[in-house]
């Protein structure tokens, strides 16, 4: 007798219609059709020999077929006769040690950085997001990475508005200067005058897209990512909102910028206070599993949830909205992507947020 044993590291993740396997070594996701979900099903329990010879000539071919294709993709690997299942399973636990992983602030005044930076070394806070509504200049750059010397920010995530200062120097300088910032995005950038060089230690991206807070919570295939650490989190905790702090422009503290609780603002309460209010959490462990069309969904464990804005259908018997997110364009059911903004069922929440003219 042989068996097919798949390999630890492929999560294989069952929707309506079709199966996405992810290799969670590699970073690789692929759909499959649904009938492979069944076929390493039965092949987890019993024999290659014994799994065949339950179905006709025609139905053994093809799952022969399969098979083969599995050991292909190196999804799984073959053993012989006495074969008794002693590896140990893929586990979905997650553990991050950190009270809180990121804070995301929409920044008016770099000063609001002076009312939180010993918050954020109280909390330990390794991550940083910060949305500008403003250009910032080489000096306002230069002075949010020094804000945090001798702190535990690892990376500095920075959106602002393109201006006709930044070239090549510009970037240059940054480079040379910083140490915390690792990402930045230009937006509202009609023509890059430049290309970014690979030898720069943070990553550089341009677009024409004028970027604003009701930007987020767009659901897209270009968004998804294989990434474990991520996956893990996702089974087992809301994919956006774990562990994640916001400050939006007023100072107001939030889960979320973009969603309508606060806890209090920055210039009366504390980061440590906001995040002990007995409300802060409570969207931290509500999963895909537990969310309306995305529970029967494949992509659910690769995908970023939002909860700023939804299609506001369903809630849970602890009044957590557990609706479909609202910029979501994919139908599990028949496999197809829509535009989410034309769809007509989902036009009384788009009214409801303020977003009949939002460009996609």
């Amino acid at each position: 007798m042989t068996y097919f044993n798949i390999f630890s590291n492929i999560l294989i993740t069952k929707g309506v219609g079709r199966i996405l396997i992810s290799d969670l070594q590699r970073n690789v996701s692929e759909l499959y059709p649904l009938e492979l979900y069944d076929l390493t099903e039965e092949l987890k329990t019993d024999s290659i020999q014994n799994v065949l010879k339950n179905y006709d000539a025609a139905s053994k071919e093809i799952l022969q077929e399969y098979i083969d294709f599995l050991l292909e993709k190196e999804y799984g690997f073959i053993t012989q006769n006495d074969w008794d299942y002693n590896f140990p399973p893929f586990s979905v636990e997650y553990q991050d040690y950190n009270i809180l992983s990121n804070i995301f602030i929409e920044l008016e005044n770099i000063n609001i950085l002076d009312k939180i930076k010993e918050s954020i070394k109280s909390i330990e806070i390794k991550h940083i997001v910060i949305y500008s509504k403003n250009q910032l200049s080489f000096d306002e750059l230069l002075e949010i990475d020094n804000k945090f010397n001798n702190s535990p920010v690892e990376g500095i995530e920075i959106f602002s508005p393109f201006h006709t200062f930044i070239n090549e120097d510009f970037i240059q300088n940054l480079n040379e200067n910083t140490s915390r910032i690792y990402n930045m995005v230009f937006y509202g950038c009609k023509k890059v005058l430049f290309r970014v060089k690979d030898t720069f230690r943070f990553t550089i991206n341009f677009t024409q897209q004028d970027l604003q807070i009701s930007s987020c919570g767009k659901v897209n295939l270009d968004y998804f990512g294989t990434n474990l650490p991520k996956v893990l989190e996702s089974i087992n905790h809301n994919s956006c909102l774990h562990k994640k702090i916001s400050i939006d422009a007023k100072g107001n503290i939030r889960n979320c910028p973009s969603m309508p609780q606060s806890f209090g603002n920055i210039k009366d309460t504390t980061l440590e206070e906001a995040l002990h209010h007995k409300h802060f959490k409570k969207y931290w462990n509500l999963t895909k599993d537990t969310v309306e069309v995305c529970k029967d969904c494949e992509f659910r464990y690769i995908c970023t949830d939002c909860r700023a804005y939804t299609e506001r259908t369903h809630e849970n018997e602890q009044g957590l909205d557990t609706s479909k997110p609202l910029k979501c364009g994919y139908d599990p059911y028949t496999g197809e992507w829509e535009e989410w903004s034309t769809n007509p069922l989902k036009q009384k929440a788009i009214k409801y947020y303020g977003l009949s003219n939002f460009k996609s």
